[in-house]
């Protein structure tokens, strides 16, 4: 219904069983074979996330450069400005570092430039300010790494400039006292998956084992995980290794932070009551941060978090939660403005959207949004007065962006970001020609096949009765889930709907289905009966994340679906394969033509049947193809059901239109002046019969 496609991997039955034998839980040790890990060694490791999974942070070239600087800096009480982006990741760790460096005594401000007027990364102008200010050190943090022109810039104005990053290096680095990025390919830092923060609270604990050892880095480590976690999970970081670690951690701090600003904002969103883990930061803390940022107000996020005052806490974070409403609301404009540009439909190697009425902040949300919605990668590019466009990218299917933009560089103003994720600016006149290349790479990428939305299935459950409490709670071991360790979704195949229900004002869908002898309750967000394209006595198959619900002392599994769709017999599958390669004008045999011509009952069912309706049907077309055999006392077959209403939609009997889950919405429509029509005359028809039996015959 959602996804075009299921993939469900496939592991090994024989692995499975001996991690079950070791002690993994069933769930746990499918989640893990499905996912490539089969070795037991290296399964325990991950389910652990201990500590000892952190590397030294001199590992990372040039931390010893970047440590020394900042220590003369501290001894000799220079002014130092830590300047950090406008995102989740940015705001963290500017906090992050800026809270460290006042610990030890600095002479510390921060600069977090405004997005709307400024834009991403260090500008000369900032650089200036900060040198009039007196500052003779900046440290970045989250941006910096193409800051070529900028770092040479503070060393003529007598500021030394540290950069600390985590985004892709091009091929030439700044010239700065130090540059820190695990992505140099110079840098023998074992995990280069590290977020921004993720790269300062590896520096503070640099800096704190300078004076302190191991010992004071490990406790650096525990008093700034929960920033580091926010700032990870928000910039959408691979939960693996290193990063497993500081956001495991992070979010056990999380819960009982000292932060009063971290603590203000997680009452005012509501999250005190509920579990604390990556799904609550990602979807409740983070936009709210991130809020700031989009709507030009990035520096209140960072007063939020770094205030010691209970007062202005609470205010500052009633103030976030109204600015994250407002970008709310922007966001949805801008998304439906987009839509209504695309209300075409069709596929496409990736989306090239320009305008200049779209709010800057907002666009690479909304890119997200249309990259799933479309199954592609999206450009969303905002265009200025000086004939320029800011842009925002978000990819699909893996395809690598960064590497992308360097190849349209000549195209291009400016550049940088990640795999995944990526802005550039582009002269509005060169937006033409970054479109075509961009498709062409796109096609080289995927080998000229369409991009499908596509599920990924971590195995299909076999028998119900393995849905136990205890199996589901087990599954908590791979927590904290997130990209790279994304939540647990298993497929049912052939459950019988018994129970559907609209809950939550409307916009939820709450089902009951039997399987096996078993009866499991089901909740689909943000779809409803009506989209769902199923009926109480329908079978489907269902995909899902095992979860338990509470509910007045008890405790049971509810699977929380994430798609569904019809099951189909082996006849309709069938029908609706040679359908589609129908409808794309496919060559098909005589003999499959022969399946597809209906007949004047057929026909004739079909039209009562409609017409008994009051004028409109809106239904999934195999129910449909089954109500009109039941009416007409005819075979059921959904394939010359649909050949039925094309050939009334061509004589301008009915109008069809696709709609959510699969199902149609039929129109009849009035004809005027005209008398009555021989549906078997139909070129349709006639098209079908040459096939079938040849012109001669058919004629």
């Amino acid at each position: 219904m959602k996804y075009q496609q299921w993939k469900i991997a496939q592991r090994s039955q024989q692995v499975c069983r001996e991690m079950e034998r070791q002690g993994v839980p069933l769930l746990v040790a499918a989640t893990l074979c499905a996912r490539g890990l089969t070795d037991l060694d290296e399964a325990k490791a991950l389910l652990s996330s201990a500590e000892d999974q952190l590397c030294d942070p001199y590992l990372m070239k040039d931390m010893d450069l970047a440590t020394a600087r900042i220590g003369r800096a501290l001894r000799n009480k220079e002014s130092i400005a830590v300047y950090g982006d406008y995102d989740v990741d940015g705001i963290t760790a500017t906090c992050l570092l800026t809270h460290y460096l006042r610990s030890q005594g600095g002479n510390v401000r921060y600069y977090i430039p405004d997005r709307l007027t400024e834009g991403y990364g260090v500008n000369n102008q900032a650089v200036e300010e900060l040198a009039l200010q007196g500052v003779t050190l900046i440290i970045t943090v989250d941006c910096g790494i193409t800051a070529l022109a900028e770092t040479a810039y503070a060393a003529s104005l007598g500021v030394d400039m540290i950069v600390t990053d985590h985004h892709e290096c091009k091929e030439k680095l700044p010239d700065a006292i130090a540059v820190v990025d695990p992505h140099r390919k110079d840098c023998p830092y074992p995990f280069k998956d590290l977020a921004g923060v993720g790269v300062a609270l590896k520096l503070v604990m640099a800096l704190g084992s300078v004076s302190g050892g191991e010992k004071r880095a490990n406790a650096l480590f525990h008093e700034y995980a929960d920033l580091a976690a926010v700032g990870t999970i928000a910039d959408v970081m691979k939960l693996l290794g290193e990063n497993r670690t500081i956001v495991r951690v992070g979010l056990k701090h999380l819960k009982k932070t000292r932060r009063r600003g971290l603590y203000a904002l997680m009452v005012e969103a509501g999250t005190l009551s509920r579990a604390i883990n990556s799904t609550t930061v990602g979807y409740c803390l983070s936009p709210r941060i991130n809020a700031a940022g989009r709507m030009g107000r990035a520096a209140m996020a960072a007063d939020l978090i770094l205030t010691d005052d209970t007062e202005r806490a609470e205010y500052l974070a009633h103030e976030l939660c109204e600015l994250n409403r407002q970008r709310q609301g922007v966001e949805l404009d801008i998304f439906n403005n987009c839509l209504s540009r695309l209300a075409g439909g069709g596929t496409y190697d990736c989306l090239v959207l320009a305008d200049h009425t779209w709010h800057q902040g907002v666009v690479g949300i909304v890119a997200s949004r249309l990259a799933e919605q479309f199954a592609c990668p999206v450009f969303m590019i905002c265009l200025q007065e000086d004939g320029k466009g800011k842009g925002s990218c978000r990819s699909y299917g893996g395809f690598n962006l960064f590497a992308a933009l360097e190849q349209c560089a000549d195209l291009l103003e400016g550049y940088g970001g990640h795999a995944l994720a990526a802005g550039f600016t582009i002269l509005e006149d060169n937006i033409p020609l970054f479109r075509h290349r961009m498709q062409d790479l796109i096609r080289e990428d995927t080998g000229g096949e369409a991009n499908v939305s596509t599920l990924k299935i971590d195995g299909e459950i076999e028998n119900t009765a393995v849905l136990t409490v205890e199996e589901v709670e087990a599954l908590s071991m791979l927590e904290p889930y997130g990209a790279g360790n994304p939540k647990p979704i298993f497929s049912l195949s052939g459950v019988t709907v018994t129970c559907m229900t609209d809950v939550g004002g409307g916009r939820h869908l709450k089902m009951r289905a039997s399987r096996d002898g078993r009866t499991v309750d089901m909740i689909f967000f943000s779809v409803t009966r009506a989209k769902s394209g199923l009926a109480v006595g329908d079978k489907a198959d269902v995909a899902f994340s095992p979860q338990i619900n509470e509910y007045r002392g008890s405790r049971t599994v509810q699977l929380h679906l994430v798609d569904l769709r019809p099951a189909y017999t082996a006849k309709q599958q069938n029908e609706q394969a040679l359908y589609r390669k129908y409808s794309r004008g496919e060559p098909i045999t005589p003999c499959e033509a022969r399946a597809m011509i209906p007949d004047r009952e057929e026909l004739a069912a079909v039209w009562r049947y409609l017409a008994n309706r009051e004028g409109e049907v809106i239904d999934h077309p195999i129910r449909l193809a089954r109500k009109v055999a039941q009416e007409g006392d005819l075979w059921e077959s959904t394939l010359r059901t649909m050949i039925c209403l094309e050939v009334m939609e061509s004589f301008e009997l009915l109008r069809m239109e696709p709609e959510p889950g699969g199902m149609l919405r039929i129109c009849l429509q009035k004809r005027r002046g005209q008398g009555k029509v021989s549906l078997l005359q139909s070129p349709i028809i006639k098209h079908l019969q040459d096939i079938a039996w040849g012109k001669e015959r058919s004629s």
